[in-house]
């Protein structure tokens, strides 16, 4: 029996915080990797040899999530969700932290990248755990028909983290000097995430195991080894997740994370207007993502995702079109950001959490989801900075390239899912999932 609408609500409300915190966490490395840890970290005297270098190390943090996913989603499914929730957000606290009390390269040395790759293996492996175990809570607890939409909202977490963190960001580019901000300023964003987690604590403290688990507990049919059955019996759901997820990945780390970079290096845009651009896309997308969520839960999962595919890797060339023609016109630039990035691609990011849950049944549902996403995030979103940033090298600064990169992968997703269709979906699943069609 489904639980009343204020515990749902409750739950998604701890789901969230704790989510944007973790988000904040995670990405705002990827957003300073291009603009800071390039300078006093990887010196070098080629700058494209150091950016690739700083985002080498945000790679490793994608590298690392699947096996935060594998340990968590096996205590997750054998002990329970809540308690995952718990540690995940301890490690991601404590990780940030420590990447703005690291000394520089002319301070420490070599000793200096290698602290700060340590710290963001342990980021990874906290976020590997955490986005599954904060999406079950709200999918676990939300009435069958209502799936899409709750479950989207720890999606949102996504939004307002990187919102967050591009905020802070941009407020100290805005009020610092460059050789403040190079200094000492940056740290500050980083510093900042105790004060976060703290908050993020204590409202996960307060929330209930989620109630479907607790059934599987108290008929004892928890998995042995939730990642052995996982593979045994979901290998085919297994691989069309990864590749429905490979837009997911791709679009928001060319439009989150390679964009600040081009803007700033390549269109002489100052951080702040290119922060904004992309923090004004992270508050659209508040909206969009429950928006496609609930959407989702009328029209079915793949065909939401199907259609959100094709058309989030497509709007790449006419937004990577206007930007670099019209990079003097700043509110051109911002809503060619803010349109493919803040709300088309929420079609795909909306029912993607719900999609993904309603492919593995309960007892390996945590490690099911956790597998697909993290495992999947190595090729979909670590590298993409880096190959986004090759493909401009080699095209002589020229985002053609990427842009065509961007719609292969939005064409492979959706074909993945399309496969879904076809795919043995979980007993959790919606009447509406039961009647789409890509």
């Amino acid at each position: 029996m489904a639980a009343d609408i204020k515990t749902v609500r409750r739950v998604v409300v701890a789901s969230v915080i704790g989510a944007t915190i973790e988000w904040y966490d995670f990405f705002l490395y990827g957003v300073v990797a291009g603009l800071v840890f390039n300078q006093l970290y990887f010196p070098s005297e080629d700058a494209y040899v150091g950016t690739l270098l700083a985002y080498a190390t945000f790679a490793v943090g994608f590298v690392a999530r699947p096996l935060g996913g594998v340990i968590f989603g096996h205590f997750g499914d054998k002990v329970g969700r809540k308690s995952m929730l718990v540690l995940t957000l301890t490690i991601m606290g404590v990780s940030t932290v420590a990447i703005g009390l690291i000394p520089s390269y002319d301070t420490i040395g070599v000793w200096a990248p290698i602290l700060l790759l340590l710290c963001r293996i342990f980021q990874g492996i906290g976020l590997g755990g955490e986005w599954g175990g904060a999406v079950l809570m709200a999918y676990e607890y939300a009435p069958p028909e209502k799936r899409g939409f709750f479950a989207s909202w720890p999606q949102v977490g996504l939004a307002t983290g990187l919102c967050l963190a591009s905020g802070v960001v941009a407020l100290l580019s805005a009020t610092l000097t460059d050789e403040q901000f190079l200094a000492w300023g940056w740290r500050v964003a980083f510093l900042l995430s105790a004060l976060l987690v703290f908050v993020g604590m204590y409202i996960r403290l307060t929330i209930k195991e989620s109630p479907e688990f607790e059934k599987v507990k108290e008929r004892n049919a928890e998995s042995k080894i939730p990642f052995v059955d996982m593979m045994k019996r979901y290998p085919g759901n297994i691989l069309k997740g990864m590749g429905a997820r490979y837009i997911d990945g791709v679009f928001f780390n060319i439009f989150g994370v390679f964009i600040i970079s081009y803007l700033t290096t390549s269109l002489d845009l100052t951080r702040t207007e290119a922060l904004t651009g992309v923090m004004a896309a992270a508050v659209v997308m508040c909206f969009s993502i429950p928006f496609f969520g609930a959407l989702s839960d009328r029209m079915g999962r793949t065909r939401v995702y199907f259609w959100g595919s094709l058309i989030t890797g497509l709007s790449a060339l006419p937004a990577f079109w206007l930007i670099t023609t019209h990079s003097e016109n700043l509110m051109v630039v911002w809503l060619s950001i803010v349109i493919p990035f803040g709300i088309l691609y929420a079609s795909v990011y909306g029912p993607e959490a719900a999609l993904f849950c309603e492919l593995f049944d309960t007892d390996v549902r945590y490690t099911g989801i956790s597998f697909v996403y993290q495992f999947s995030g190595i090729f979909a979103s670590g590298i993409t900075p880096m190959i986004a940033t090759a493909l401009l090298h080699a095209n002589d600064g020229k985002p053609w390239m990427v842009v065509g990169y961007t719609i292969v992968v939005g064409i492979i997703s959706a074909v993945s899912a399309a496969m879904m269709n076809n795919a043995r979906i979980s007993q959790a699943r919606t009447p509406a999932f039961n009647q789409s069609s890509a």
